[in-house]
């Protein structure tokens, strides 16, 4: 009874960090192409800026050592958020392409570590099963960075169109990580689990997490979390071109429909987890993700928009389902010592090399279906993700049967625990 209120304050500040980390990144990243255009940005420099997210992941592995050796989470948190507001503050006075790349770059290799880091914080101090109602407020964070074009527009007279071509979304970037940087001093302790160990190179290079790659289900599970990125890159990257090319207008406003529904689908994981086991979790999130580009395919196939709006809106189910009841996956099957490391090697390998190679080969199948007067054949691209999908989804429906993510009992035994004590 006497760690009610503690854990209610826990519960807070730890859904706030996620709240103001999400909408960091997505007040300025979803208009950035929209502002590379306005400044005159050319093709080949827009294709390195765009790519900093992803290349942003290289350095979560060694933030994930530092944290799990060295300094208490909340810390490392505080440092990346402080020098990547100073440094995306910087970029949006900065218009040479070359600048910008590398502020831009530096920034997400501060920034994006950020997400595997958040997610060891939370999972400290909260059972891992809990976790998706914390991250949950990431997907609100996110929705919500629209705020900012709204406030600008009436409280400040910006023309509708000029705050997503301007660079006060950077700036207002830049303030959201400065009040995550000071939020964060705040956030309940997380000492490094690790600390005082010996370690050795592999230690230093944040690369320790990759002797969980033994374990036969731990490797499939990242393996194919980082093939799963293929297809989810086509959408996250490409599905705003191919629903201008369906002549749909508000793009932005469409494509949100996704992380709205997103909000839902997280608070439903608990007990989803509780009840079916994270194998099963999993498993639906891949069913989700085939549904989706079958979806696609079959209303291009079909000319019906209404199936577009089902491949939307089940963003949610996916990320929800696999990638959020991966990282609880990831959380059970690393020792504490590796947590933060496990976590980062994750995001590495899907929101890195995952989302780079699903760039290029979605990239590829679209110059490929393109007619000698430019236009886009999408059918065979949705065709050819919906393939690839359901092969990894009957792989993992056979291959993976690990015992940590088929037990429910324990699972419901923690969730029930944990709200016993809220009551």
């Amino acid at each position: 009874m006497t760690n009610e209120p503690s854990l209610l304050f826990n519960r807070i500040r730890l859904s706030a960090m996620m709240f103001l980390q999400y909408m960091l990144v997505a007040v300025w990243w979803v208009p950035l192409a929209a502002y590379l255009k306005t400044i005159g940005v050319g093709a080949a420099y827009e294709a390195l800026i765009l790519s900093t997210m992803a290349l942003g992941c290289l350095t979560s592995p060694l933030v994930g050592m530092l944290a799990d050796r060295y300094f208490a989470g909340q810390h490392v948190l505080f440092a990346l958020n402080l020098i990547g507001a100073v440094l995306l503050a910087v970029a949006a006075l900065i218009e040479s392409p070359v600048v910008l790349f590398i502020l831009l770059l530096a920034h997400m290799l501060c920034y994006m570590p950020t997400w595997g880091l958040t997610s060891a914080i939370a999972m400290a101090h909260a059972p891992s099963e809990k976790f998706p109602q914390i991250r949950v407020f990431g997907s609100i964070g996110w929705v919500l960075a629209a705020v900012f074009s709204i406030v600008a527009v009436k409280a400040f007279g910006v023309a509708e169109k000029g705050f997503d071509t301007s660079n006060l979304p950077m700036l207002c970037g830049a303030g959201v990580g400065l009040a995550g940087a000071l939020l964060a001093l705040t956030l309940p302790n997380t000492p490094p689990p690790a600390k005082g160990k010996q370690g050795s190179i592999i230690d230093v290079l944040g690369l320790r997490a990759l002797t969980l790659m033994k374990d036969f289900y731990f490797a499939l599970y990242i393996v194919l979390a980082m093939l799963v990125m293929i297809p989810f890159a086509a959408y996250f990257n490409f599905g705003s071109a191919f629903l201008n090319d369906k002549g749909f207008k508000y793009l932005t406003l469409t494509m949100n429909l996704g992380q709205f529904a997103e909000m839902f689908f997280m608070v439903a994981v608990p007990f989803v987890l509780a009840k079916c086991g994270i194998r099963w979790t999993l498993i639906l999130g891949l069913i989700a993700l085939t549904v989706r580009y079958a979806a696609f395919w079959l209303g291009d196939m079909a000319d019906i928009s209404a199936l577009y709006f089902v491949a939307i809106l089940v963003h949610g189910l996916i990320f929800g389902f696999y990638f959020v009841g991966g990282q609880v996956y990831v959380d059970k099957k690393a020792p504490p010592s590796l947590r933060a490391q496990a976590q980062g090697i994750m995001f590495l390998l899907t929101y890195g090399v995952g989302t780079i190679i699903g760039n290029f080969v979605t990239a590829w199948l679209r110059d490929a279906s393109k007619s000698a007067a430019g236009v886009v054949d999408w059918k065979p691209v949705w065709l050819t993700m919906t393939a690839m999908s359901a092969v990894m989804t009957v792989a993992f429906l056979v291959l993976f049967h690990d015992k940590i993510a088929g037990s429910k009992s324990g699972e419901a035994e923690a969730v029930g625990d944990e709200s016993a004590a809220a009551d």
